[in-house]
């Protein structure tokens, strides 16, 4: 049975509404009670998916939240007592955990930026490994160049094998 959008608004107020018995109220209208609970529990899930369109509009991570809104945050909670600091946050939409996390990256972007860091052992070890190769490379490149010119002269002068002192000094 088809019943008006009307007759449904009226019993789902009534069944929403405090201490409300849903059976004595589709008794009273005439209706099945599993035709009641089921419009309740459509209008349930409708009103959730509402909501959660709502909350779409608005970033909810504080990290996506403008510097001015967080500066908001951050002077407005200072001076508050926990109790007023509760209904705060309850008002904001925060937990006390984000408005902990804005803080903290407030004091470390105030930090100036520290020179010269240090570097850790294995990156301290990687700049060592890398200086090492560097020199060991150029060794090879000398030692390369060296043999070289070293075949280079043998072939200019002669042969291995001539013994160039026994020629010294005989025509003088």
């Amino acid at each position: 049975m088809a019943y008006s959008e009307k007759f449904r608004e009226k019993l789902l107020s009534k069944a929403l509404g405090p201490a409300a018995n849903v059976s004595e109220i589709a008794k009273r209208a005439g209706i099945p009670k599993g035709t009641l609970f089921s419009w309740i529990e459509k209008a349930k899930l409708e009103s959730m998916s509402s909501q959660s369109k709502k909350k779409r509009g608005r970033p909810r991570k504080p990290s996506r939240w403008s510097p001015e809104k967080k500066l908001r945050l951050l002077t407005e909670s200072a001076s508050l007592s926990q109790e007023e600091l509760g209904a705060f946050l309850r008002k904001e939409g925060l937990h006390e955990l984000d408005l902990k996390e804005i803080r903290e990256a407030a004091i470390a972007g105030l930090d100036p930026p520290k020179l010269g860091t240090r570097l850790t052992p294995e990156q301290e070890e990687n700049k060592q490994l890398r200086r090492e190769l560097r020199r060991k490379e150029s060794a090879l490149a000398e030692t390369a160049a060296l043999l070289v010119l070293s075949k280079k002269y043998r072939a200019i002068m002669g042969d291995e094998d001539d013994d160039t002192n026994s020629n010294y000094g005989k025509n003088s």
